[in-house]
């Protein structure tokens, strides 16, 4: 009855967000912006919802590369969460980022952002090599081609990272339905941002309501 250790919890991870700026985006082809920005309000949420240690990283915020998605600032503003502006590419060799991120005492790292094959990839390979379990949300992340994204992906995988995407971690910090405390929360959220999905349980609320 014990589930993995390697499954997600709201407490044995750190969520990094890292460059969801606006000049980021405007070069980002793998994925639409439209969907890439649902995704990213799902995962900001969820981590929202139950309190995960959660840093969020810039670079150049001021001179280039302009603020963070809306996304991101609804559910972390910028004030409140002291957004890690750098210049380094690699936000691990940033030194208040690096100290940031392991001083959470976490030995799970869950990256997602903005390039995948430049800011994903610097991080997830120099955390893993560190000795931490790196997870990529996937389709929280975006590249400048579907090739280029795609390659990183691989890459990370073959050095150790592991593959989830936003629904899949918003789902896995859930794990039951009975959790009554983030139910609603969490159903609110995909009513919202969860398509399909979302759509899906507005008619079930409704219907099963008569």
């Amino acid at each position: 009855m014990k589930p993995s250790p390697d499954l997600l919890t709201p407490q044995n991870h750190t969520l990094v967000l890292i460059d969801y700026e606006s000049q980021m985006a405007f070069a980002t082809k793998s994925i639409s912006i439209s969907e890439l920005r649902t995704n990213t309000a799902i995962i900001s949420g969820a981590s929202k919802i139950f309190g995960v240690e959660t840093i969020i990283t810039t670079v150049a915020e001021e001179s280039f590369s302009g603020p963070v998605f809306p996304e991101v600032e609804e559910f972390y503003p910028q004030v409140a969460s002291n957004y890690i502006d750098r210049t380094s590419m690699n936000t691990w060799e940033d030194e208040a980022a690096y100290k940031a991120i392991t001083g959470k005492g976490k030995k799970k790292l869950v990256l997602a952002g903005l390039w995948t094959g430049v800011c994903i990839v610097g991080p997830a390979l120099s955390a893993i090599t560190e000795g931490y379990d790196v997870y990529v949300i996937t389709d929280a992340c975006g590249d400048v081609s579907a090739e280029a994204h795609e390659r990183a992906v691989q890459r990370m995988i073959q050095f150790g990272a592991k593959p989830i995407t936003s629904v899949q971690y918003l789902l896995e910090l859930q794990r039951d339905w009975a959790r009554q405390e983030t139910y609603k929360a969490v159903t609110d959220l995909m009513k919202r941002f969860g398509g399909a999905y979302g759509l899906g349980i507005q008619y079930s609320h409704r219907m099963l309501a008569h």
